[in-house]
């Protein structure tokens, strides 16, 4: 027998208990492997999602698709909350999709969403608002993870600096969301553009996407940390996984009765 392990399950389960209609023992025998699980290759923390309310992601590079397969199934098993692979190849999609059939890949960005959770109720919106096509992977990233952790996403693409009119027309539309997830490479300066139209959170991202000069990602990191608009976070490199988060995070911190 095994048990979900967020907090509002473990407090239904404990509930159950106490009223007789779960024995100790069953109870135990489901709590059995809540700090971690033993699978191939990894040691699995159940835990994580009752500490942080977010449930362990899968990193796909550097494991077999047996060695995610096996990881991915004991998450689904144990989760109420979304289960992911990162940065994941087609062979390790093929093995995921043996253990939750209805597991989705996401070919552009190389994510897996193995299973959705929530409870149906939009958490909030988040605006992603990409600078250009070439970012669109790690924008992808950002928009599914958002999506499948219960948020409504508004996906605003293409409109770098470059050509600023562009974003000047979605200016309702962001200013509309809740928090604000700006993903650009070259020389990053699309978030501090963002954040000084809006009040909203901006989450900026910055993408590996420039030439030489770039470093792969290291100057619009530098950019976006040196941003002169308050109201700027910024996660690491590629990482819009990371964004989406962050995001989860401030909306679910806002509003816990949607847990």
């Amino acid at each position: 027998m095994t048990h979900p392990v967020d907090e509002h399950a473990l407090a239904h389960l404990l509930t159950s208990v106490a009223e007789g209609d779960v024995s100790v023992e069953a109870a135990l025998a489901g709590l059995r492997e809540l700090p971690y699980e033993q699978v191939e290759g990894a040691k699995v923390d159940h835990h994580r999602e009752l500490r942080t309310g977010q449930v362990e992601a899968v990193y796909g590079p550097g494991k077999s698709h047996l060695e995610v397969r096996a990881a991915v199934a004991a998450l689904v098993r144990h989760a109420s909350g979304s289960v992911f692979v990162t940065r994941a190849t087609a062979e390790q999609f093929e093995a995921v999709r043996e253990v939750p059939p209805e597991a989705r890949y996401h070919e552009r960005s190389g994510l897996i969403v193995a299973k959705t959770g929530g409870n149906g109720k939009v958490l909030g919106t988040v605006a992603v608002v990409c600078a250009g096509t070439s970012d669109r992977p790690v924008a992808e990233e950002a928009e599914v993870t958002a999506a499948a952790l219960g948020m409504e996403v508004e996906s605003i693409h293409d409109v770098g600096v470059a050509g600023v009119h562009r974003l000047l027309d979605h200016r309702a539309r962001i200013e509309r969301a809740d928090c604000v997830i700006v993903v650009a490479g070259m020389e990053g300066a699309l978030p501090s553009v963002v954040a000084g139209l809006t009040s909203r959170p901006v989450v900026a991202v910055p993408t590996s996407v420039g030439y030489g000069a770039s470093f792969g990602g290291l100057a619009a990191l530098l950019a976006m940390l040196s941003s002169c608009s308050p109201g700027v976070s910024v996660v690491n490199i590629d990482n819009g996984f990371g964004a989406a988060h962050v995001v989860f995070r401030i909306l679910r911190a806002r509003r816990p009765e949607q847990d």
